[in-house]
């Protein structure tokens, strides 16, 4: 069962919570329709978890919420497309995180109003059937080898493209980066061993690691993931400083009042509060956001600053 399935079966089983009377009553969107922008390819992780907060957010609401597949650029063409609203009505857009791009792009706080944070969590590092026994292997053979090395991710500037370089910073080694438009694409050249290598979240590689298609080699945060119990953390498998995660928070365009935003906020913690969203953050091996949107502003801010600084430190330069 992949996650998508799972959020079906799960949604079925158990409901969503009920709505909370003093937000729903009292929310109001300049449109019939809220649409929700994901700028991937479906079937990753970004896209079925904002398909599962859509459904929340509708049931809370009475709005239909309409998800919105716009992938390209690493994700910018979204994030434009966001800024400027649709047909001059306001949109929501689940961003991903952390996320660089070569020239400017409207984010949260600076071109995008923060609604709040959505989820965080770890990304995996596999590989295909058959190569080598563990991560300190694939290092040692990356290291040895550098020419025949490379890893895939959902894009240039996206988390696990950094995580890529910041494995090549602290384990010396040179793998190059191969971006796709989507997580469930990479996974598609990786299982066929046409690259040796993908970073990517849980979700699109779950599946093929438990038929054994995939191999897991370690996860990028400080902490295993419970559903991948025997699976290493960076740390343990011989990078000691190594710690990196994902993330995808939840924005609207620039017009939407503060006071709408604070709304969606309670009423989005609800959701994630709900059964159906929490079994879809196990699944994921992700937790579930929170804060407020300023809280939101802070913690995009200081997330970008160390990142940049790890990009100039490997000397990265975005196409």
């Amino acid at each position: 069962m992949n996650l998508r399935q799972f959020v079906c079966a799960a949604a079925l089983a158990t409901g969503l919570l009920p709505a909370a009377q003093s937000q729903s009553a009292t929310f109001t969107w300049p449109a019939r329709t809220i649409t929700w922008i994901v700028g991937f390819a479906p079937g990753g992780t970004a896209d079925v978890l904002t398909r599962l907060a859509a459904e929340g957010l509708a049931q809370r609401t009475g709005y239909t919420v309409l998800v919105e597949n716009r992938p390209g650029a690493s994700g910018a063409i979204a994030l434009q497309q966001a800024a400027r609203g649709s047909a001059g009505e306001p949109v929501l857009i689940t961003v991903p995180g952390p996320l660089l791009y070569p020239s400017p792009q409207p984010t949260i706080g600076a071109g995008l109003a923060p609604v709040g944070l959505m989820a965080e969590g770890p990304m995996v590092v596999v590989g295909p059937r058959g190569g080598p026994a563990d991560m300190r292997a694939v290092l040692e053979a990356a290291r040895n080898a550098p020419e025949s090395w490379s890893y895939a991710s959902s894009g240039t500037g996206t988390s696990q493209h950094l995580a890529g370089e910041l494995i090549n910073l602290q384990a010396g080694t040179r793998m190059l980066h191969v971006p796709y438009k989507g997580g469930g694409q990479a996974v598609t050249d990786v299982v066929g061993a046409q690259i040796p290598l993908a970073i990517l979240g849980p979700t699109p590689v779950m599946p093929h690691i438990r038929s054994g298609a995939l191999t897991a080699y370690a996860v990028t945060t400080a902490y295993r993931l419970d559903s991948l119990p025997e699976t290493p953390t960076l740390r343990e498998a011989g990078l000691p400083d190594y710690d990196a995660s994902q993330w995808f928070a939840v924005a609207a365009s620039p017009n939407v009042k503060a006071d709408t935003a604070a709304q969606l906020n309670a009423l989005l913690a609800e959701v994630y509060r709900a059964p159906a969203f929490q079994q879809a953050l196990e699944f994921a091996g992700m937790r579930a956001g929170q804060g407020s949107a300023q809280d939101l502003v802070e913690f995009v801010r200081s997330d970008t600053e160390r990142w940049d600084r790890v990009a100039t430190e490997v000397g990265l330069e975005l196409q």
